[in-house]
């Protein structure tokens, strides 16, 4: 069995560490199961070979793709451009993908699609999310309610729908909530691995980061607790289930 490649983005070793376990225990997928590459630490391996992978899993972070280039940090931008030189590929092959919150917007950015704050931003919190007539007979969107809640919190987001792709879920804030380019390369902007408690980790840790004033940090991570946030996962395992075998 192939491993599933996870590519994480967060320079905190604390919500590095929470996102990998998140993914593992939503996924329903075991350590060994997967390959894991912290990009603040660490580069792609030399000779990455997409084949020897089932699928590839980008995680979230602090990051924005539209941000200026001169204001990234040396960090954020050599993340960025280790996600970004494998796109190419993934969209060519239509390889097994699911980029979750950044991963949108590296997407669309490498389809040529705007990604901005100008509109769809949503703080940190649950987003009523609806699967679109598009998405109905999408697998990886079987067994899912029609609507349900997903958290979310993200500065910038996907203008208009690149090139190639299908809108498979939207919100009344952010009309892109879920895109597909092909067959097979998924992206959602808000978090499917994510529960109540990894969110408050979260919160905890970025609440000097912009997405909210932080005496309200208490207040959301009430919010978090009190969330019904239990179809997202699903999501994750669907896309676990078809492609693990290859």
């Amino acid at each position: 069995m192939k491993p599933f490649l996870i590519l994480q983005l967060r320079p905190e070793t604390e919500a590095a560490d929470d996102e990998f376990a998140a993914f593992l225990r939503m996924g329903g997928l075991e350590a060994a199961e997967v390959r894991r590459v912290r990009l603040d630490c660490e580069t792609l391996p030399a000779g990455l070979e997409l084949d020897d992978h089932a699928g590839v899993i980008v995680g979230g972070g602090p990051g924005c793709v539209s941000d200026p280039p001169e204001t990234k940090s040396p960090v954020e931008a050599r993340i960025e451009a280790a996600v970004l030189g494998l796109m190419p590929q993934i969209t060519a092959r239509d390889f097994p993908f699911l980029g979750c919150c950044y991963g949108i917007g590296v997407l669309a950015h490498h389809l040529g699609a705007p990604v901005s704050k100008a509109r769809y931003g949503e703080p940190v919190g649950t987003s009523a999310c609806r699967i679109t007539p598009a998405g109905r007979d999408d697998p990886l969107l079987a067994g899912l309610a029609p609507g349900f809640d997903a958290f979310v919190g993200h500065k910038e987001a996907v203008q208009a729908l690149p090139d190639g792709c299908v809108r498979l879920m939207d919100s009344p804030a952010c009309p892109f909530q879920m895109i597909r380019h092909g067959r097979n390369v998924y992206a959602t902007q808000f978090h499917p691995e994510a529960d109540a408690a990894g969110f408050e980790t979260r919160i905890r840790i970025y609440r000097h980061r912009g997405y909210f004033r932080p005496e309200e940090a208490d207040d959301l991570i009430a919010m978090c607790r009190a969330a019904q946030v239990t179809e997202p996962a699903k999501l994750l395992r669907n896309f676990v289930a078809r492609y693990r075998r290859g």
